[in-house]
């Protein structure tokens, strides 16, 4: 997991996708950014998760991978958006509300 500079909240890796570009090589793309020591094997798609945001009313997608292989280190790259990266369980954790809606579904209590 990684956490957010500006709010200290966690959340999965990952990001807004360019135009032209495909959610699979976003990641890819997203990962090289923020975690450039991190290699990811193949990638599943999980879920595609889709919101209103309350008050703007912007909707937002975002679809969730699991890697089935990844091998290197955490080392941040991204460092003016991220400040933290940790292998950790997310329950417990402030996490952002689309990475608390993947712990849910990933980690049901």
């Amino acid at each position: 997991m990684v956490r957010r500079r500006r709010d200290g909240l966690w959340m999965f890796p990952g990001g807004r996708r360019r135009a032209g570009e495909s959610d699979r090589r976003c990641l890819r793309r997203e990962i090289k950014e923020e975690l450039p020591k991190l290699k990811l094997g193949p990638l599943k798609l999980w879920k595609e998760v889709k919101a209103k945001k309350g008050g703007t009313g912007r909707r937002m997608s975002d679809a969730i991978f699991l890697a089935k292989k990844v091998s290197g280190r955490l080392k941040v790259g991204d460092k003016k958006e991220i400040d933290r990266a940790v292998w950790r369980k997310p329950r417990g954790a402030r996490l952002t509300p689309t990475s608390r809606y993947i712990r849910d579904k990933l980690f049901p209590r």
